[in-house]
């Protein structure tokens, strides 16, 4: 963790956000906040300090490091490189740390322009959602120089609990969507298991018990096996987040001409469950095509 006080500019507040930026205020930084929404930002600081900023380039202007947790490619091209952006207010010198996920192109996009200003840049995707982001145990796959890496990673060990620099500028981007793969070819495994499971009469709860302790156990089975079970949907990571995250990974595969079969039919399976009302259910739901819950 960073031992210096830093001027820290934060843009985004949702449920990533938020309580990133309350950590960097623990930790003992002056944070600056700002949200699309005012009177978010407003509330933060009434909770957490430091204060709010009615744009992003304001935030910015005394800040030695801007972090951003926004939504898509295009929210993060308004606050960095908009009319009202960051860019044009940062200082020669000062780190941009992007949490957002978003498509390799930008993260290569926005290394290019900040280095062109003279400033360091990396791309900095999370898993762990929002329980992870509470609680300061944060996995984060990090793109950018060396240089930008060894400034951003300090700064990040507020919420994180483990770090990794994976390449050059976009490779975190791409880390992140290789993560998003393998977590939604290991939930529609999961949900076939359990409703196969249920069908054939089995107690779940012992099945779980049992499979966990073999080669069958993950991160999902031990944590959402149980309430997958339940028709409990309701732990943070929405299934329109997972569709914006599975569609970046399909472009930038078709762009590679890697074919990714499983990954395009579970895509069009959250489709699903977003058509039967699940929008902002946890990825989990995928069990819900195979067994409708109340």
């Amino acid at each position: 963790m960073s031992r210096i006080a830093l001027n820290i500019a934060f843009l985004g507040l949702g449920v990533m956000g938020a309580p990133m930026a309350r950590h960097l205020a623990a930790a003992g930084h002056d944070v600056t906040v700002y949200n699309r929404t005012p009177a978010k930002a407003a509330a933060w600081v009434a909770a957490h300090g430091g204060g709010h900023a009615p744009t992003p380039a304001a935030a910015a202007t005394r800040a030695d490091v801007v972090i951003a947790c926004v939504g898509a490619d295009a929210d993060l091209a308004a606050v960095t490189l908009g009319p009202d952006g960051a860019f044009a207010a940062m200082r020669a010198g000062a780190l941009f740390i992007d949490h957002t996920t978003v498509s390799a192109a930008i993260a290569r996009h926005l290394a290019d322009a900040g280095e062109a200003r003279g400033l360091l840049v990396v791309d900095a995707p999370v898993s762990g959602g929002q329980a992870g982001a509470e609680n300061g145990r944060l996995t984060i796959m990090v793109g950018g120089s060396a240089a930008a890496f060894a400034a951003a990673e300090p700064v990040m060990a507020a919420y994180a609990q483990r770090i990794g620099h994976m390449g050059p500028a976009g490779s975190g981007q791409l880390t992140k969507m290789v993560n998003q793969l393998c977590i939604a070819g290991i939930l529609q495994g999961l949900a076939e298991g359990l409703a196969l499971g249920q069908a054939a009469g089995l107690d779940l709860d012992a099945v779980v018990e049992v499979i966990s302790k073999g080669a069958a156990q993950s991160w999902q089975m031990d944590n959402r096996a149980r309430t997958m079970a339940r028709g409990e949907f309701d732990f943070g990571f929405a299934v329109d987040w997972m569709r914006k995250d599975l569609g970046l990974a399909l472009d930038e595969a078709r762009r590679l001409g890697v074919p990714l079969p499983l990954t395009a039919l579970v895509d069009q399976f959250y489709a699903d469950v977003q058509a039967m009302g699940g929008r902002r259910q946890d990825t989990s739901s995928l069990i819900r095509r195979l067994r409708p819950q109340p």
